[in-house]
C-alpha cells in the first residue's frame, strides 16, 4: 500500500504579537517621487507594477517631489490641513462623549484622516460616495455641519436620520454620501450599480466605492469587481488598508495576492497603491482615477496604505492582538504632521499658526457639541418620535403598518 503525506492547513500569522517588538519590515516603501505617473488612458496591462509599489509625493524633508506632485495650491493644502485637524478634534471629543455615556458607540479615524479628506477634493458635486464607517472626512471636507453629525451620533431629537441608524452611520444625499451599511462590503456592489446607472442615463457623475482590508474577503467585493470590469463602470474602487480588521491582521483577507491592489489585475482593472498618509499623493492618485472614469475608461482600484492608530471601535481592545507601541513604529508617519511640515517648508504655515489653528478648531468643535447636546444625548434630553419608526419606509403605507402606528398612538 502506498503511504501518502498527511495534509496540513496553512494559517497566516502576523509578524508580531502583543508584547513583541513592532515589525514593518514587510512594507516595501518606494522613494518619494520615484513611481511614474502614467497617462490617464494607459492600458491596465502596461501599469501592472503600480499594484505592487507605493506612490508617494512628500519626502522626509517635507518637500513635494516627482510626477504626481502639483495638483493642489497652497490655499487648497491649507484647507486640507484644517479638514484633517477638524476630523481629529471631532474624533477626540466624540470618543470622550462615548466614554461619558452620551452615545453608545463611536469609531475613530486617527491616522487615516488624509484618505477621505483628500479624496473628497478630487470629486465633483454630484459624484456619489458609498462609504464605510471610517470615511467621515468625506463629510468634513465637504463642509457638512459637525452639529448634524453629532445629532446623529447622539440620536437626539434633531438626528437627521431620526434614530434609525447606528451612531457614526451617517447619510446625506446633499453631500453625496450614501447611507452607511453595517453589513460590510454591501456598498461595493451598490456603488458599481449606481455608476452603471449613471452611464446608462448618459449622466456625467461617477461613483466611489469604499471598503476596508478585512472586508475584501467578502463575496460582494469580488462580485463588484466582475461587474465593474465587464461593463467598464465609471467607478473608483477604494480599499483602505489600515493593516488591521477588528482583531485580524491584513494577511488573512489578502490571501496570496501579495497586495490588495493586485486583486484588481485579475479582472483587468488598473490598480494602484498609494501612501495613505500623504495628503498630496492621495489627492493626485484620486484625481487620476476620477479622470479615467469621466473619460469612459472604466474603473480604477486604489489601495491606500495607512495605519489604524486607534481601536477598531469603542467596543474593541487592540492591545489584545497587536503591540501597544506598533503605531509609533509605522514607517509612513502621521498625515497631519506630514502636511503641516510640508506647508512650513513652503513658507505657507508656521508652528505658531498651527497652535492657533488647533485652538480655533477645538473651540469650533466644542461649540458644535454644546449645540448638539442641547437637543439630547443617549440618556438625557430630546429623542426622535416613535412615529419616525413607521415613516419613510413605504411609498404607500400598508394597512397593517398603519394599524400598528395607530396602536402605538400615532
Amino acid at each position: 500500500m502506498t503511504e501518502f503525506q498527511r495534509l496540513s492547513l496553512h494559517v497566516p500569522e502576523p509578524a508580531v504579537r502583543p508584547g513583541g517588538a513592532p515589525d514593518f519590515s514587510n512594507v516595501t516603501i518606494a522613494k518619494a517621487g520615484a513611481v511614474a505617473r502614467p497617462e490617464v488612458d494607459a492600458a491596465p496591462e502596461d501599469i501592472r507594477d503600480l499594484a505592487y509599489s507605493i506612490i508617494r509625493v512628500l519626502n522626509r524633508e517635507g518637500e513635494a517631489v516627482g510626477p504626481w506632485a502639483g495638483t493642489l495650491s497652497d490655499d487648497e493644502l491649507l484647507s486640507g490641513l484644517r479638514h484633517m485637524m477638524k476630523l481629529r478634534a471631532f474624533d477626540a471629543r466624540m470618543l470622550m462623549a462615548q466614554r461619558q455615556g452620551k452615545t453608545s458607540f463611536y469609531m475613530q479615524h486617527l491616522g487615516e484622516e488624509a484618505v477621505s479628506c483628500a479624496f473628497r477634493k478630487a470629486l465633483r458635486k454630484g459624484d456619489m460616495n458609498f462609504p464605510t464607517y471610517r470615511q467621515a472626512g468625506l463629510l468634513i471636507a465637504d463642509d457638512y455641519p459637525m452639529e448634524e453629525m453629532m445629532n446623529q451620533i447622539f440620536s437626539n431629537e434633531n438626528d437627521p436620520l431620526r434614530g434609525r441608524q447606528l451612531p457614526v452611520m451617517y447619510s446625506s444625499r446633499e453631500h453625496d454620501f450614501f447611507t452607511i451599511s453595517g453589513n460590510l462590503s454591501t456598498q461595493y456592489v451598490q456603488a458599481v450599480g449606481w455608476a452603471m446607472a449613471s452611464a446608462i442615463k448618459n449622466d456625467t457623475k461617477i461613483a466611489a466605492a469604499w471598503i476596508g482590508d478585512g472586508s475584501t474577503a467578502e463575496s460582494d467585493f469580488h462580485s463588484a469587481l466582475v461587474f465593474a470590469s465587464t461593463y467598464k463602470a465609471p467607478v473608483i474602487l477604494n480599499i483602505v488598508n489600515n493593516q488591521w480588521a477588528i482583531s485580524t491582521f491584513q494577511g488573512i483577507a489578502r490571501g496570496g495576492s501579495g497586495t490588495f491592489a493586485a486583486r484588481g489585475l485579475g479582472f483587468g482593472i488598473p490598480a494602484l497603491r498609494v501612501d495613505g498618509n500623504d495628503y498630496l499623493a492621495v489627492h493626485a492618485v484620486s484625481l487620476w482615477a476620477a479622470e479615467r472614469a469621466r473619460r469612459n475608461l472604466g474603473p480604477t482600484l486604489i489601495e491606500y496604505v495607512t495605519y489604524r492608530v486607534g481601536a477598531h471601535s469603542t467596543s474593541d481592545d487592540p492591545s489584545a492582538y497587536r503591540p501597544k507601541t506598533e503605531s509609533e513604529a509605522w514607517p509612513l508617519g502621521d498625515p497631519v504632521l506630514r502636511l503641516k511640515k510640508h506647508l512650513i517648508v513652503k513658507g505657507a504655515w508656521s508652528e505658531s499658526r498651527h497652535v492657533q489653528a488647533e485652538a480655533e478648531i477645538l473651540d469650533e468643535v466644542i461649540d458644535a457639541q454644546k449645540r448638539a447636546e442641547a437637543h439630547g444625548t443617549l440618556h438625557a434630553g430630546g429623542k426622535p418620535s416613535v412615529r419616525d419608526i413607521f415613516d419613510g419606509v413605504y411609498a404607500d403605507m400598508p394597512a397593517h403598518i398603519r394599524r400598528q402606528r395607530q396602536e402605538a398612538g400615532y
